[in-house]
């Protein structure tokens, strides 16, 4: 079988490669599973070294590793030069602190010494998305390497030229043979790596449909996993809020990488008082962003990353509108070639509309009206996701009341729903569980091991 690279901005085929055979497939988790039985007794400070490394050189080759994002999965240019920084980032970071939230912890017990040691669990598989080709793997790899884990990466079928990327980065970086290894093969084989006896822990992030199977999958074969999955975040607008500063972000927050983020905002619930004046700022600064070829610096937005999303989401407004929804802004694929579809703001949404219940995996914002606070946070709720969310408030007491209420990984007040390698990052409901990033990240791919020294005291 083959895997085609395609421009989704000019539906051009880059690149053609074969599907791993079982024998590939075995040798590389045989290959990764002896490099990790080395890696593993590397000291932090050995790790480290190659881990920086990787930071470097991604920054060195930052404009080409861009540009392949941007040819393979169509993220305007200057986004994918900042996926690349960001990964960078998190490199260092986790060559920094990696030590320090993986220190033995000493406990008082009636031992003569007692602690609890976090050791790597070894092979992990890494199961990867398109929307952010590059972030994705960096925020699983930079800890899971750090722990002392080897890794191998199934990334999605249409980004094979930046999975292969990746691996150079670390191959570059002088990683030992084996211990971060992209497997290109399609997800019919996903479930028999799953059950490889050389794959320790699993980590997806993916939909609900691909994540179900890979935590029933991984649960009869007694492994861990980590989900990230889909989100349908609430973007909450009290009447005592900026409205300047609100619409701004509404729009940054909602059609960032073309709107293809779990973590993008996408349900705008907005306290009636003020929702005439949103919406109509919020339609107009849409209608305002730049849609064209994403090789081009003034893009705000770039194609879809395929055809067969750009008519689901197109299915979903149609579905949407017949229900009532009003269209302020967009709601059309555009014509020619490319998967390009207009930035569209729907008003008049009801919680029983395809463009609430569902994720809206592109440029479609729904807005939703309330009549208070107390509406907005039910609202928020009323929905099988929880990733992120925001709430945009003059009242900051207020808005931290209100977040630890609204259901879901996490809450950003008066700002943009972002990833960072200092906190937490994850979700609960149909959103997956586990979490990534700072020190709890790096903690879900280690034995959390007790070590009691006698005699007892």
């Amino acid at each position: 079988m083959t895997i085609y690279s395609i421009n989704p901005a000019t539906e051009e085929v880059l690149a053609e490669f074969n599907e791993f055979t079982p024998e590939q497939i075995d040798m590389a988790l045989r290959e990764a599973r002896q490099a990790f039985e080395h890696w593993r007794t590397t000291s932090f400070e050995e790790r480290a070294e190659p881990v920086r490394r990787a930071a470097t050189y991604l920054r060195q080759h930052k404009p080409r590793l861009a540009r392949l994002i941007t040819e393979e999965m169509g993220k305007p240019i200057t986004e994918a030069e900042a996926e690349i920084e960001k990964c960078a980032w998190n490199c260092e970071f986790y060559a920094q602190h990696a030590s320090r939230f993986l220190a033995d912890e000493p406990v008082a017990t009636n031992a003569r010494e007692s602690f609890v040691a976090f050791e790597p669990l070894g092979v992990v598989l890494a199961i990867m998305p398109w929307n952010f080709p590059f972030w994705q793997v960096f925020r699983f790899a930079a800890p899971a390497l750090m722990a002392g884990n080897a890794a191998v990466l199934k990334h999605a079928s249409n980004v094979p030229q930046c999975a292969l990327a990746i691996e150079e980065v670390f191959r570059a970086a002088g990683f030992p043979q084996g211990v971060f290894r992209t497997l290109l093969v399609p997800a019919q084989a996903v479930e028999g790596i799953i059950k490889h006896r050389h794959v320790a822990a699993v980590t997806l992030t993916g939909s609900e449909t691909v994540g179900s199977m890979v935590a029933r999958t991984a649960g009869e074969a007694l492994k861990k996993t980590v989900l990230e999955l889909g989100g349908s975040d609430p973007f909450i607008v009290l009447a005592d809020a900026d409205l300047d500063k609100a619409v701004e972000f509404a729009v940054r927050s909602r059609f960032q990488n073309t709107g293809q983020s779990c973590i993008a905002a996408k349900r705008f619930i907005v306290v009636e008082k003020i929702a005439d004046t949103f919406e109509h700022r919020f339609a107009e600064a849409a209608g305002r962003l730049r849609v064209g070829d994403p090789m081009k610096r003034e893009t705000q937005v770039g194609p879809m990353a395929r055809g067969d999303l750009r008519t689901g989401l197109d299915q979903q407004v149609r579905d949407s509108v017949q229900q009532g929804a009003q269209v302020l802004q967009g709601g059309i694929a555009l014509d020619g070639s490319g998967y390009f579809y207009a930035p569209t703001i729907l008003a008049n949404v009801q919680p029983t509309m395809a463009v609430f219940q569902e994720e809206t995996f592109g440029p479609v914002a729904a807005i939703v009206r309330v009549q208070d606070a107390e509406e907005a946070i039910a609202v928020a709720n009323h929905s099988i996701y929880g990733l992120g969310g925001n709430v945009w408030t003059g009242d900051i007491e207020r808005g931290k009341q209100l977040a630890r209420r609204i259901e879901s990984g996490g809450v950003f007040i008066n700002g943009m729903t972002a990833s960072d390698p200092r906190l937490p990052f994850g979700g609960v409901k149909h959103s997956g569980y586990g979490r990534e990033l700072s020190s709890f990240g790096i903690r879900e791919f280690v034995n959390i091991q007790t070590i009691w020294v006698g005699p007892a005291q």
